[in-house]
């Protein structure tokens, strides 16, 4: 996979800690705004990028990269995204796909038509800890009550306080802990029970936007509370609960740590099978592997889970107005 990534932000930070223990992966080039262009040529520096560019079509338009990450604020995933397929390039979005159900289909549709993968950036759904989960919940069905927790109390929010909106406070931007946060309990509850037959949310607004806020999705056999939070500070713990027994795990939903199975009547079971230290490892290394072997059978099931966490996020959105 010879990635072009576009964006300077600190997911892209982040990502690039972890970058020499992804398989097969070339780091072909960086795009971001002429303002940010020192960053880039920091980051390029540091970790063996080989070209910059302060043009996104320009990097797009490079034969050595044959794939986009998509690493921008919200709001301008879709179009980012659509160029980058029109060029030719594969393409790996960040979270949240896009803002609405018709822009993800439209992207896929894109993606057929040129033979390409696109696939989301959700860091879960990715982890050995959630293949567990996977396999463990028939054990403790039926399953009656779930409660998802992502709690994290933002490094930006003392300055959205002071009224410095950085764009993952900013309304205008698809900012907000729905959008930010949330989105990893909606791609659990999604990839674990479906879609919903409701979606509810409840949010604490502060200046416009959700600081933080439960979305509760009725199934006909149970019942899902989806907490987020950048206003609070907790060590969240996160639990799926069955007749037979119950799976929880502490720390976010994005990472799934310590995770643990207790069967009614049984000692718990205490597991840790995530195999890298970064949460964003394993995600990456099933990307470059889908890339490399083109394999069009696991984008288009990983499309089915961002189509139907894209359904919970809009019907979740819509329930606010």
């Amino acid at each position: 996979m010879k990635l072009g990534i576009v964006g300077s932000g600190m997911i892209v930070h982040d990502f690039l800690t972890t970058a020499d223990q992804i398989n097969n992966l070339e780091l072909a080039a960086i795009s971001t705004t002429k303002r940010s262009e020192h960053i880039a040529q920091e980051l390029a520096k540091k970790y063996n990028i080989q070209k910059v560019y302060t043009d996104n079509e320009k990097m797009m338009a490079d034969p050595a990269v044959d794939t986009v990450y998509v690493a921008v604020p919200n709001f301008l995933h879709y179009e980012v995204a659509k160029a980058a397929l029109e060029h030719g390039k594969n393409v790996i979005c960040e979270k949240p796909f896009v803002l609405s159900v018709d822009q993800a289909k439209k992207l896929k549709q894109i993606a057929d038509e040129h033979d390409l993968i696109i696939v989301e950036a959700i860091t879960n759904l990715y982890l050995e800890n959630f293949k567990r989960i996977q396999e463990e919940l028939p054990k403790i069905a039926p399953i009656h009550i779930v409660n998802l927790n992502y709690t994290q109390y933002s490094s930006r929010y003392d300055a959205f306080l002071k009224g410095e909106i950085a764009p993952v406070f900013d309304p205008k931007k698809d900012g907000g802990a729905l959008m930010d946060l949330n989105i990893y309990n909606i791609h659990l509850a999604a990839a674990l029970f479906g879609l919903p037959d409701e979606a509810k949310y409840y949010a604490n607004m502060q200046k416009g936007v959700d600081t933080s806020g439960t979305l509760h999705l009725s199934y006909n056999d149970k019942q899902a509370s989806l907490t987020a939070s950048k206003d609070s500070y907790v060590t969240p713990r996160s639990f799926i609960e069955g007749e037979k027994g119950s799976i929880y795990f502490d720390g976010s939903t994005g990472t799934l740590d310590n995770l643990t199975i207790e069967m009614r009547n049984q000692q718990p079971k205490r597991y840790n099978l995530n195999k890298y230290p970064h949460r964003m490892a394993s995600e990456f290394n099933a990307f470059s592997q889908m890339i490399d072997q083109h394999d069009t059978r696991k984008a288009d099931a990983a499309f089915v889970n961002t189509l139907e966490t894209m359904q919970i996020l809009v019907a979740a959105r819509n329930s606010m107005e």
